[in-house]
């Protein structure tokens, strides 16, 4: 296969893996139970899947080293709060700005990465934060807790800090590992973590119920993520990172188009500052990275 051949493949796994990124939030609205029962049930099926694909693939399981074992505890702990919350949040508000609210994430990773790496907080960042703000707060329809909306927003800022927190520490102690074999452990500690908090009997489950959640854990969750590692290694992680700035676009489509989600344009307009700060904070930390390696 040719390069411009293994790039364009690369491109249509990484678009079609954001998209089903995008439409697990749909998922929150669909199944009709509650945030926690959803990531529960949902893990157990995706570390099923992401097993089997692990072997399938021909490696192993285990891991390295035993002090690895910990940080998949702490790791798979992190996840299974950061994914509740997500869902909670778009039960609470909407598809469209529960992933607004959640896509907080890039620039506060900006904002948060220099304590673990040592580098100078830059003004521009300072400046990305703001403008973060400023998109989050067009969102908000008052300043009361009482609010569904109000909540959602905040329970989605919370999924962000939580997902930042996780991707920080997976890069500096567990980015040896693939993407499905990380995800396996983090999806089996979240189900064992989370199944004993289990508010309904899965005997109680309906038929139909049961589908969407095997659904959602297998084609919504170990599928995109192995489509996302096999499109990292054809594609620059500039590329990467930008296209899977799109979430929250295909995220709101698919719930205008399925759900009959409308956006208002406060909406819109507060979206699309959150976006395209993200766009900016991940443009600029690509540049950082080439000027890096350019002096080394």
């Amino acid at each position: 296969m040719n390069t411009s051949s293994s790039e364009r493949s690369g491109l249509i796994e990484l678009h079609l893996a954001v998209l089903l990124f995008g439409g697990t939030a749909l998922f929150s609205k669909l199944i009709p139970l509650s945030a926690l029962d959803i990531t529960a049930l949902r893990c157990c099926i995706a570390a099923l899947a992401l097993a089997l694909l692990v072997k399938v693939s021909g490696k192993h399981l285990r891991l390295n080293r035993a002090k690895d074992y910990g940080i998949a505890l702490g790791l798979g702990i992190i996840v299974s709060l950061h994914w509740v919350t997500y869902f909670a949040a778009m039960q609470l508000s909407s598809v469209a700005i529960g992933m607004i609210a959640f896509f907080t994430y890039p620039v506060m990773t900006v904002l948060v990465e220099p304590f673990f790496t040592g580098k100078r907080l830059e003004l521009a960042d300072i400046i990305s934060g703001i403008c973060v703000l400023l998109g989050v707060s067009l969102l908000i329809p008052e300043a009361n807790l009482g609010n569904d909306v109000t909540l959602g927003i905040i329970i989605g800022i919370l999924s962000a800090a939580l997902f930042t927190a996780r991707n920080l520490l997976h890069k500096r102690y567990f980015a040896s590992y693939s993407g499905a074999q990380a995800m396996f452990y983090q999806t089996g500690v979240s189900a064992l973590f989370l199944l004993p908090w289990l508010e309904v009997d899965p005997s109680a489950i309906q038929a139909n119920v049961w589908w969407l959640v095997i659904l959602l854990g297998i084609v919504f969750t170990a599928a995109p993520h192995a489509l996302f590692t096999s499109a990292l290694r054809q594609l620059s992680a500039k590329t990467v990172s930008l296209v899977s700035c799109l979430q929250p676009l295909y995220g709101a489509l698919l719930a205008l188009l399925i759900l009959g989600e409308g956006l208002a344009m406060k909406t819109l307009i507060g979206g699309a500052l959150v976006v395209f700060t993200a766009v900016y904070e991940t443009q600029k930390s690509h540049r950082a990275n080439r000027a890096q390696k350019a002096k080394s």
